[in-house]
């Protein structure tokens, strides 16, 4: 948690390599998340033009739900994030760029570090999920009467039963030579 006060004091910015124990909080807020690691977070915070810039790198490993057998997958990720705040009372001036999301307002005079990877964690899982044997086989689970196919098996698929059930599919062929 870093006070805007301070932040606005130091001219270089505050520097901080921390590791955050955020499992809980995670998993509560995303019923898909099975496991994180601790949370490597390193960056500064520093104050430029009435903006509090919130800059970092951070390193974990989450433990998902595969999107097709529900196997467990674990996925190491590494990525930077920049973060724009303002103060409330800068806020009614920058009006415009609030309302468009380009910057976060600062509630009780605190960035809390924490929040924010939670909540970019929570923005960097992917929708497709696939354990390594999934990812590199080509079989589609299925069972009695269903199968799951690829968007394009079903494209093929469509298009064939469209042109069978054409009114001149019955056409065919009727003036090739024998």
């Amino acid at each position: 948690m870093f006070h805007i006060q301070d932040i606005q004091k130091k001219s270089d910015g505050i520097s901080f390599e921390e590791t955050l124990e955020l499992t809980a909080e995670l998993m509560e807020r995303n019923a898909d998340i099975l496991a994180v690691s601790p949370i490597k977070v390193v960056g500064q915070v520093s104050f430029e033009a009435g903006f509090f810039l919130l800059n970092y790198q951070m390193t974990y490993d989450i433990t998902l739900a595969s999107s097709r057998s529900m196997e467990p997958v674990l996925l190491s990720e590494s990525f930077p994030v920049q973060e724009i705040f303002v103060a409330d009372e800068q806020a009614l001036k920058a009006q415009d760029i609030v309302e468009e999301d380009l910057v976060l307002v600062v509630e009780e005079d605190v960035i809390v570090l924490a929040e924010s990877v939670a909540d970019n964690i929570l923005l960097q899982i992917p929708l497709k999920v696939l354990t390594p044997e999934e990812e590199a086989g080509q079989d589609l689970p299925s069972g009695h009467h269903w199968t799951m196919m690829t968007e394009e098996e079903y494209t093929t698929v469509a298009q064939e039963k469209k042109e069978a059930n054409s009114p001149f599919a019955q056409l065919q062929g009727l003036f090739e030579e024998e």
